[in-house]
């Protein structure tokens, strides 16, 4: 190559590389623009409390159910509960008697509160009943039994029958919600701390078919209570998946799935029931079924004939009466009551048996014969 071109090659060559540093550094000089941020305008105007979740009839409100959201001022009613007026912690522990959507104010009349007329309506589950049963210190978990907690329900009764009674105790109801101890249906708490009272009744959730057979039951024997861990419930929920009674939709959302989730541990079990009799806790009692007497004929159904009453008439007529003291005498298959006492009672019966003896005595001869 001729030399002057290389070095007209390399000229251009530095001039092209210097016109580069020189637009760079041009262009990394120049400031980038800048955008300010607008000043962030809060909205002012009054918060009212509204559910967080729907809230159906019977829900009992928590922290979490509810909250304070700007609502516009013109839409704003006096029922509502305003932030500043109202206390949200006073509405922690009321039941919801009106159904509430989510997002919707929580107005004064929708909320019942312990006390309050209807509110052991408004805190029944849909469907439920309410029942109450006589307890004492000794069937009452000596009052350690509050409104929310869950017990099992135990009968004992005596069966009657020939000889002696069988004693028994079954445990026929499970997972029942208490209502009420009494006539409160909150707990008691004096400087922070729950007390213990005892109580005479105690109101309880169940269906209504466990509620007919509570009735029942008060007629049978004594009832009792068995306080159940909070625990249980989720054991109850187990046992309920796995034998296949909660099926659970595939286009379920959370809050109904919690719901279902929520029925089932709740719900009260009367299935089988399991029983302890005399014989599994004394040697000296019975482990079966007294026999029961039947009466034959007449009654219509196969039911259990009372037995007939006895007559002292005809009991006094086979029964002999006795004037004094007596000897049976004997005589072959024949016996005889004497009665002692009387001048020659005894001999003149001797003297009748030897003369029927000898009279009997030539028959047998001429038989012999």
């Amino acid at each position: 190559m001729d030399r002057k071109k290389l070095v007209l090659l390399v000229g251009a060559l530095i001039v092209a590389i210097g016109t580069a540093l020189v637009a760079r550094s041009m262009f990394a000089g120049a400031s980038a623009p800048q955008a300010q941020a607008a000043a962030v305008v809060e909205p002012q105007g009054p918060k009212v409390l509204v559910a967080q979740r729907a809230l159906p009839t019977g829900t009992i409100i928590t922290a979490d159910a509810i909250g304070y959201q700007l609502w516009p001022e013109e839409l704003v009613q006096d029922a509502y509960f305003l932030d500043g007026e109202a206390d949200v912690s006073k509405l922690i522990g009321t039941v919801v008697r009106h159904p509430v959507t989510a997002g919707e104010p929580v107005t004064q009349g929708s909320l019942v509160s312990p006390g309050d007329r209807g509110f052991l309506a408004a805190a029944l589950t849909p469907g439920m009943r309410a029942i109450t049963v006589p307890v004492d210190a000794k069937s009452g978990v000596a009052g350690f039994v509050f409104p929310g907690d869950r017990v099992d329900m135990v009968l004992t009764q005596a069966v009657n029958g020939e000889g002696q009674a069988l004693k028994a105790s079954e445990t026929i109801l499970r997972n029942l919600r208490v209502l009420a101890t009494d006539q409160s249906t909150e707990q008691t708490t004096v400087d922070g701390k729950t007390q213990v009272r005892a109580f005479r009744t105690v109101t309880i959730e169940v269906t209504p078919t466990i509620a007919e057979k509570v009735a029942v039951a008060q007629t049978l024997g004594t009832l009792s209570l068995a306080l159940r861990p909070l625990a249980d419930s989720q054991g109850e929920l187990e046992r309920a998946i796995a034998a296949g009674d909660l099926v659970i939709p595939e286009n379920a959302t959370p809050e109904e799935e919690e719901r279902m989730l929520r029925e089932v541990a709740g719900r009260p079990d009367d299935g089988k029931s399991t029983y302890v009799t005399g014989g599994d806790v004394s040697r000296f009692q019975r482990s079966s079924m007294p026999s029961q007497n039947r009466g034959g004929g007449g009654g219509g159904g196969g039911g259990r004939a009372a037995p007939a009453p006895r007559s002292e008439s005809s009991a006094e007529s086979k029964a002999p009466v006795r004037s004094g003291p007596t000897v049976i005498v004997t005589r072959g298959k024949n016996a005889e009551v004497v009665t002692v006492g009387r001048a020659g009672g005894v001999a003149a019966s001797a003297g009748a048996g030897t003369r029927r003896a000898g009279e009997t005595a030539p028959v047998a001869l001429s038989t012999l014969r």
